[in-house]
């Protein structure tokens, strides 16, 4: 048996196959690398540079490699960027998550786990946040994902096919170990831009709107420790692999930071002030989004271990130090 890794040279890929290895399985990586590196796919794993698209492709990895699970992280997540070009995340999101499903269909291969998003829930009337709450995405980016969604629910209800859909908040921070880490150029992560700027590698960083009904006027989120992020994956992936039955999944700690208290806790952590200058509001940006989230640990018993702002912080930042030497070597071994 293997696992079979969409996307998984990108930041939350790498560190699901980090996870994936750590515990011992045969890991097969699908990435087209438009945004991720073939050096962050370490080994053993065997990465396959190509596109979740081609249904041929990912039809012979399923059969070849005996892959019993997929899990798919393939995909766009700007949310800006879903506003100014829809078709483009209809496309990339949805139309391609059609074909990989698909794909697993006549594979034969009927246990699937998602990268969904808490962006499927728009602006909440209520925070935090819970998997019975209406579905009203404000962006292009929620509507794809949410989408997907109902395509697995269908698809599941229709062949011998289950999943879990996994609904991130604020993604953030790198693998302690110093294996893996946001390595994007020009991502849009508040605690990435944050640590780029207290790098020198960005003069100065912008806050997206101080008019916001939250108590400092900026937005709230939670924050999740990628490497606990990875482990709510893997309990997924043992649910299916038990027999259990396909659900719909928060993750995220329950409890959230304001903007501002992120760039408190980067320049408490780096030990200086950043330049960090005012800006209008985002298109597609709710004031708030806070997990409600009892239902992952209730029903994978999935238990957090990096739940702290200042950790997530200081992993993201010994990363963004090091990334340049990381990038360089890179280059100089291609």
């Amino acid at each position: 048996m293997s696992v079979l890794v969409t996307g998984g040279a990108g930041y939350i890929g790498s560190h699901m196959v980090l996870e994936l290895l750590d515990a011992g399985e045969d890991v097969v990586v699908l990435d087209n690398l438009s945004t991720g590196y073939d050096w962050a796919v370490l080994e053993p794993a065997k990465l396959v540079v190509g596109d979740i698209a081609d249904e041929a492709l990912v039809g012979a990895l399923l059969r070849d490699h005996g892959v019993d699970a997929v899990i798919h992280f393939a995909g766009s997540i700007i949310v800006p960027e879903s506003v100014a070009d829809p078709l483009g995340y209809y496309h990339n999101n949805t139309a391609k998550s059609r074909t990989l499903m698909a794909a697993c269909v006549d594979a034969g291969v009927g246990r699937f786990i998602f990268s969904s998003t808490a962006a499927v829930y728009g602006e909440p009337a209520q925070n935090p946040v819970f998997e019975d709450a209406a579905t009203q995405p404000i962006s292009p980016y929620g509507a794809s994902k949410l989408m997907t969604e109902w395509m697995l629910r269908d698809t599941a209800a229709a062949h011998d096919f289950r999943y879990t859909a996994l609904r991130y908040f604020n993604v953030s921070g790198a693998d302690p170990r110093g294996r893996a880490g946001q390595s994007t150029p020009q991502a849009t992560h508040l605690i990435k831009v944050a640590c780029e700027t207290a790098s020198g590698k960005r003069p100065h960083m912008q806050i997206f709107g101080r008019d916001y009904d939250t108590p400092d006027g900026t937005c709230i989120r939670d924050y999740i420790h990628v490497s606990d992020l990875a482990a709510a994956h893997a309990r997924a992936l043992d649910h299916l692999r038990g027999g259990g039955k396909s659900m719909v999944l928060n993750c995220g700690y329950g409890h959230g930071a304001s903007v501002l208290e992120v760039i408190d806790a980067v320049e408490r952590v780096a030990g200086r002030a950043i330049d960090k200058r005012d800006a209008p509001r985002r298109a597609g940006d709710p004031p708030a989004l806070v997990a409600g989230a009892t239902q992952v640990r209730e029903r994978l018993g999935w238990q957090p271990k990096h739940d702290d702002l200042n950790l997530i912080v200081r992993n993201a930042l010994d990363w963004e130090r090091n990334l340049g030497e990381r990038l360089k070597s890179a280059v100089n071994c291609s």
